[in-house]
């Protein structure tokens, strides 16, 4: 089985942005724990600042791979260009936030990508990747 995981803006700073929010784990790091959890899944990780890279990575990735995690950051509350990738391919993608968005501002409380995801997970750190593959599995 494989998996991949898209993260948006801001999260190649994890370890390093506001870890009082988001922890002091680079991501790269978890991904490696995740691998290592998951020794049978192939786990594979991309990462873009650029709303346009988010939605071609979406489209190349469908059909090569059983499951997605998708953490759109900001995104998740402007982009309807991802919303529309993510219903458009064929691949399962569950929607993992590493805060709980709802105690957060309010325009955090609206996800465009959540209606077309098998589901989203939000609030429970990094595990939310852990949790998200659970559910692919």
């Amino acid at each position: 089985m494989k998996i991949h995981i898209i993260n948006g803006p801001n999260l190649n700073l994890l370890g390093k942005r506001e870890p009082e929010i988001y922890g002091y784990q680079s991501f790269q790091e978890y991904v490696d724990e995740l691998q290592q959890k998951y020794n049978d899944i192939e786990i594979s990780y991309f990462q873009s600042n650029s709303e346009g890279e988010l939605v071609s990575e979406l489209q190349e990735s469908d059909d090569n791979v059983e499951g997605m995690v998708i953490n759109a950051a900001a995104y998740t509350h402007t982009s309807i260009a991802i919303a529309d990738a993510v219903r458009a391919i064929s691949t399962p993608v569950v929607e993992v936030h590493i805060s709980n968005v709802f105690q957060r501002e309010p325009f955090r409380h609206h996800s465009y990508i959540a209606p077309h995801c098998l589901g989203s997970i939000s609030g429970f750190g990094l595990k939310v990747y852990d949790l998200a593959i659970q559910s692919l599995i």
